[in-house]
């Protein structure tokens, strides 16, 4: 009876772990993930090339690394999603000190590139950006330590979890890098939500987030100059925002055609946080609407399959993966059509990078592992609290 209520796959004793994983995953999750990559390649192929000849650089250059990135991306996703829940949070708990360490560092060992965020480490022949990788891993430790505070005698993970939050948010801002802030926060304030909180506290909470924004606005003029241009009648068409919304304009339903776009030789960014102006441009509104539709087919689907999911930990991770997963391809997108302030933050899988899509790899793969199918337990567990 169980398996009918929640749609378990029976796992055999001595299953070998390919043909296991393969009945557990959610492939059509899976394929949908794929499909992004097979996007961001098509799109490099049309964004990067003026980058690399302004460089000096091989015209396909940056097509090439993104494809390297993004297969590197897709083993580290099929690697992590054929991983036990247990052996994920083990791995998460290291990777989250080490991410944190190298977070903390930044201020005195980072390069912003000239881009006036100390966000990366410069490597020589590539550069990192920890807090990418943070973003995952702080996820799922916040999500076990929310767990862990429901257990009878537990400890008090949720304040716990807070304190991890503020911390991560506050060295984000120091950056400043306040887009990657507000999504560290609105993770936690996810998975905050779905373990039970109250409804007063959420809204303290909201508050509190509103009231920081007001004095970084006050005191930050990075901070203070993206909002006044956000909200600025006019828009000045030799800003990024500008280029990108004259693109999105003339790109129509069916776009200008492959090739014919002018907007990546304008934009510094077409490649990375602008891309989706680039398909607009190019392609129209037909394959935006494509690229919206995955995201909104990957975080949805995972959601749903999340609910059948009675493990807190789990089910709290999972959920705190898929929203952020889902919200930052919305930022992206909602900078480039100026419905948000721009907060430099890279489309998952699409935009060109290094740190980024490796990153993405490793949250989708984290995804896949909690939502693949998997016995939840007799019926009596569910009333003796077994089913854990």
């Amino acid at each position: 009876m169980t398996e009918m209520v929640y749609g378990a796959a029976p796992v055999r004793a001595g299953d070998p772990v390919l043909p296991r994983w393969w009945r557990t995953v959610d492939k059509f999750t899976m394929a949908a993930i794929f499909g992004l990559c097979g996007l961001g390649l098509l799109l490099g192929l049309a964004a990067s090339p003026p980058l690399a000849e302004r460089n000096g650089l091989d015209p396909f250059y940056y097509v090439t690394r993104q494809a390297f990135f993004g297969g590197m991306a897709m083993v580290v996703m099929l690697v992590t999603s054929m991983m036990s829940p247990l052996l994920i949070r083990r791995l998460a708990v290291l990777a989250f000190l080490a991410s944190f360490v190298a977070l903390a560092l930044l201020p005195f060992f980072g390069t912003d590139f000239g881009k006036g965020a100390v966000r990366w480490y410069s490597l020589g022949f590539a550069s990192f950006q920890p807090s990418e990788f943070l973003k995952p891993v702080f996820v799922v430790l916040c999500a076990w330590l929310m767990a862990a505070g429901q257990e009878i005698g537990g400890p008090p993970g949720r304040l716990w979890s807070f304190g991890v939050a503020v911390t991560v948010a506050g060295l984000l801002v120091m950056q400043p890098d306040f887009g990657q802030a507000c999504l560290v926060l609105f993770s936690w304030g996810v998975m905050y939500f779905v373990s039970g909180a109250p409804m007063l506290l959420i809204f303290s909470i909201v508050a509190l987030v509103g009231g920081a924004g007001l004095i970084a606005y006050n005191s930050s003029e990075h901070f203070a100059r993206r909002i006044d241009g956000f909200l600025s009648a006019e828009v000045d068409p030799t800003t990024q925002i500008g280029y990108a919304t004259n693109a999105i304009r003339e790109g129509g339903f069916f776009g200008v055609g492959v090739g014919e776009g002018q907007v990546k030789w304008s934009l510094p960014d077409a490649h990375t946080d602008f891309i989706i102006a680039v398909a607009a441009e190019e392609y129209g509104l037909v394959l935006v609407l494509l690229v919206i539709a995955l995201f909104l087919f990957i975080t949805l689907r995972s959601l749903f399959r999340l609910t059948k999911e009675r493990d807190p930990f789990i089910r709290l991770a999972g959920t705190g993966l898929a929203c952020a997963f889902g919200v930052q391809a919305m930022i992206n997108m909602g900078v480039a059509v100026r419905l948000l302030p721009a907060k430099g933050m890279t489309l998952p899988f699409v935009s060109n990078g290094g740190s980024s899509v490796l990153a993405a790899g490793l949250a989708v793969g984290m995804l896949l592992a909690f939502t693949r199918t998997r016995p939840q337990g007799g019926i009596a567990d569910i009333f003796l609290g077994r089913g854990r």
